[in-house]
């Protein structure tokens, strides 16, 4: 708490936060976005493009498994900067790599080094936060941390995209992406170089004790201590299903816009798209998030996480609403998927907290919120993965009935389950009193 007190006096969280979580957003929208329209555009075939961003965005799943390396640095803020300029020069490579006789292989070994830079990059970064903010401010800048980790996702799939397409018209496919990723390259670049001088320290606790046989044992340490928390099990399923709904409109929602009317779509262009994410979607997520975070700190965790679910879930009935409808107009579809985005950015927020609140707490609190993020980016690429195969079988049209439904699990969930590591610790200990008196 001393040194969160004295870094305050120093620097306001609103001087690095949102700095903080743009650099975390953007290389991993650069990865699951950016770099599939790229193969998009370069001809590469689309079960190629699947198979391969898939394998690449792995890290974000496994990356648990090197967080306790993260523990032995002097600093997290040493883990930030260095990963944030390394993750600015692997993007840089990705523009070089294009122009290579085997550029795909080129691309995908320079992206998989983004990924992993980017997702070690999120286990120092979000223990950073963790550290150097109370509770109480965790929440409060919750919504911000939301909000410009998202940047990175409206200015890859709108700014950069819109970007990439005029350049294919007036310079071609390879220099237009190279363009891309070198806009994207001194953006990390800058961000790393602004966030050396902004960030708060956040020390790691001193160790001297750095041999291979440490840190294999601080990894076994971890994950024992990790799955000996009380009600882990339950929090796993509360984290993975928490994303059920989302995970899938998020995939297949994008995909009804762009298809053909005659499909059931809503057949808008890729600009189309664009314009009504970046504009009307764009402020109201941001918006949202803030919102989110500023209304669960009022509230606490415990009375928020319903409507926050809600939130997230309930705005899914107007991707219902425009396949029932079909309509052309284009304010109208703005318009509704900013109610979409607004309930997205507010209710997220409480899946971050929980996880920051409830599951990270304890001795190894860093590397624990990392693996309480590799299994929520684990429920979302599972329910990703079989989105395709069940609107295929549903239609769109019951597709987001579907979704609706799939939100129901969660939202019982989270009024059975602790939201607090102190309730957590409180069941424990009332569920170990009999054993104790026998």
């Amino acid at each position: 708490m001393e040194l969160t007190k004295t870094t305050r006096k120093e620097r306001s969280p609103l001087a690095w936060v949102p700095s903080l979580y743009l650099a975390q957003g953007l290389p991993f929208f650069a990865v699951a976005m950016v770099a599939g329209q790229m193969f998009k555009s370069m001809g590469v075939a689309n079960d190629d493009i699947a198979h391969w961003t898939a394998a690449i965005m792995s890290a974000w799943i496994f990356k648990p498994l090197w967080s306790p390396f993260l523990e032995l640095a002097s600093s997290k803020k040493i883990i930030v900067v260095s990963f944030q300029l390394a993750g600015g020069a692997c993007l840089g490579l990705v523009a070089l790599a294009l122009h290579m006789p085997f550029w795909f292989a080129a691309c995908v070994v320079m992206l998989t080094l983004v990924a992993i830079s980017s997702a070690t990059h999120d286990v120092a970064c979000d223990g950073l936060y963790i550290a150097s903010l109370t509770q109480k401010e965790q929440a409060a800048y919750a919504g911000w941390t939301g909000t410009f980790f998202n940047a990175g996702r409206f200015i890859s799939s709108g700014g950069l995209l819109l970007l990439a397409g005029y350049f294919e018209k007036t310079m071609g496919v390879t220099s237009a992406w190279t363009i891309v990723f070198c806009i994207l390259a001194a953006a990390m670049i800058t961000l790393g170089l602004y966030n050396g001088w902004a960030l708060p320290l956040a020390k790691n606790p001193a160790s001297s004790d750095i041999t291979a046989r440490a840190i294999a044992r601080t990894l076994k340490e971890v994950i024992i201590d990790f799955f000996k928390k009380p009600g882990i099990w339950i929090s796993i399923l509360f984290i993975i299903l928490f994303r059920a709904g989302e995970a899938q409109v998020q995939t297949i929602g994008p995909l009804f816009l762009r298809e053909a009317r005659s499909l059931g779509g809503l057949g808008l262009s890729t600009i189309e798209v664009g314009a009504v994410y970046g504009t009307a979607g764009t402020v109201a997520f941001v918006v949202g998030s803030i919102a989110g975070g500023y209304f669960t700190s009022w509230l606490g965790l415990k009375r928020a996480i319903l409507a926050l679910i809600l939130a997230v879930n309930l705005p899914n009935l107007v991707f219902y609403f425009l396949s029932t409808t079909l309509p052309t107009d284009l304010t109208l579809i703005g318009a509704a998927l900013a109610v979409e985005m607004f309930g997205y950015g507010f209710g997220f927020v409480g899946l971050i907290l929980y996880m920051m609140q409830v599951v990270a707490p304890g001795r190894y609190q860093t590397a624990h919120y990392a693996f309480a993020t590799g299994f929520m980016q684990l429920g979302f690429s599972l329910f990703k993965w079989v989105s395709g195969d069940i609107q295929i079988a549903l239609g769109y049209h019951n597709f987001f009935l579907w979704v609706l439904a799939a939100a129901v699990p969660v939202a019982i969930l989270s009024q059975i389950i602790p939201m607090s590591a102190s309730e957590r610790q409180q069941a424990e200990l009332a569920a170990a009193q009999p054993s104790t008196a026998n």
